[in-house]
């Protein structure tokens, strides 16, 4: 189906227009003349047909931002009381491009008779497992407004977390792409004028003068030759963190530096305390929302670890004992979750014990960049203080000489 706006007259002479999908054109006419309304304007505006190839290039995409919208604005919708179809028309209207039309899709597929969950499942690129995972749950146990409360919390929390991140890495990035701007301008411009005038005197430089006006030489001309050996090196870096030995090597190494092991392991924390807590909560079984769950962590080695925690728990039933096993859980938390095993309240221990590491977590992000400034201000200091002393000391020589 496509998308049309159209604009029509009621039979008492009232204007009327808005946006209905339809198989065609002459479809929507004989729909609307049922209605009792005389078509006076239709326009293709979106859906499967709309556009050729570079229009569906440019359009839209979905962003964190609209699923967290779609998502708050369906749970306020259905809480309530309005049918889920009609729900979906009316957040129709409300977005544009890529959201548009995919929406447009999807109430095309609920229409027809499909779940929201397995109509969701054809865009995997927007939501992911454990959202289908919770809409499913949710449809199951006719609490679908209060599973997509959860889910927006959840989303805007994580979408909270990594804006904190991005606009923590922001000043050092700043930072380093002027000083290695400032680094290049003295190695690239400054030192070869000043290497014509030490090189006129036919005198010995100093050490560390040699050392710059050498690195400079051979800057200036095997720029090129530079460039394209960063590039190669960025991307056998990127292979290499692709393929799947590489991605576990990578994985290891994180672990074994000390701020960053501790950043991932926390993360891993969070990320399954409040997985399994949503999964629980909404009503999914232990041995699927832990299959989901360790599909979330981020690191390998530490979803390996959960995985065969997992097969145990299957088995057994006792979580907190082999989340234990795994050394990645504090004593806290091994606590409230085994506290929340023998109380029947395991979904709410598992929030609780995500929210309290949550911040922890961020506290932690905030100390790591707050170390990663003054850590990269004073190499860059020392460089170019170097240069700097490279530089001077010819000139001073000079200024003995004419004394």
């Amino acid at each position: 189906m496509a998308l049309y706006s159209y604009e029509a007259f009621s039979k008492d002479g009232k204007k009327v227009s808005g946006t209905v999908d339809a198989p065609s054109a002459e479809a929507l006419k004989e729909q609307l003349v049922r209605q009792g309304l005389y078509l006076s304007r239709i326009e293709l505006t979106g859906g499967i047909s709309t556009g050729g190839f570079f229009a569906r290039l440019l359009e839209k995409k979905v962003t964190p931002k609209d699923k967290i919208l779609f998502t708050k604005q369906l749970a306020i919708l259905l809480k309530s009381g309005v049918p889920i179809l009609q729900a979906i028309e009316l957040l129709i209207e409300q977005f544009e491009g890529g959201v548009k039309n995919m929406l447009v899709r999807i109430k095309d597929d609920v229409k027809e008779g499909t779940s929201l969950a397995d109509a969701l499942a054809k865009y995997p690129k927007v939501f992911e497992n454990l959202y289908i995972q919770l809409v499913r749950a949710g449809e199951s146990t006719g609490k679908l407004d209060v599973i997509l409360e959860r889910l927006t919390m959840f989303l805007e929390r994580r979408q909270a977390i990594s804006s904190k991140v991005k606009g923590a890495m922001q000043q050092p990035i700043i930072q380093l792409v002027v000083a290695i701007g400032v680094i290049l301008v003295l190695i690239i411009k400054v030192v070869p004028n000043l290497a014509k005038n030490f090189a006129s005197q036919k005198k010995e430089l100093p050490g560390p003068t040699a050392f710059i006006m050498a690195t400079s030489d051979f800057m200036v001309n095997h720029f090129f030759l530079i460039i394209g050996c960063c590039i190669v090196l960025v991307s056998l870096f990127t292979l290499w963190k692709s393929s799947r030995v590489g991605a576990r090597q990578y994985d290891q190494l994180k672990l074994k530096l000390p701020l960053i092991k501790n950043l991932s392991q926390m993360n891993a924390v969070v990320q399954f305390s409040y997985t399994l807590g949503l999964l629980l909560e909404g009503g999914v079984n232990l041995a699927e929302a832990l299959d989901i769950v360790v599909n979330v962590i981020d690191n390998r080695i530490l979803a390996d670890a959960l995985r065969v925690a997992r097969d145990n728990i299957v088995k057994e039933g006792k979580i907190a004992e082999y989340l234990q096993q795994t050394k990645m859980f504090p004593p806290i938390a091994i606590y409230l979750i085994k506290t929340g095993e023998q109380t029947g309240q395991l979904d709410k221990m598992l929030l609780t014990v995500a929210e309290t590491y949550e911040k922890d977590y961020v506290e932690l992000i905030d100390t790591l960049t707050g170390l990663i400034s003054p850590i990269m201000l004073l190499v860059m200091a020392v460089i170019v203080g170097f240069i700097v002393l490279a530089i001077a000391l010819p000139m001073m020589a000079q200024l003995e000489n004419i004394g």
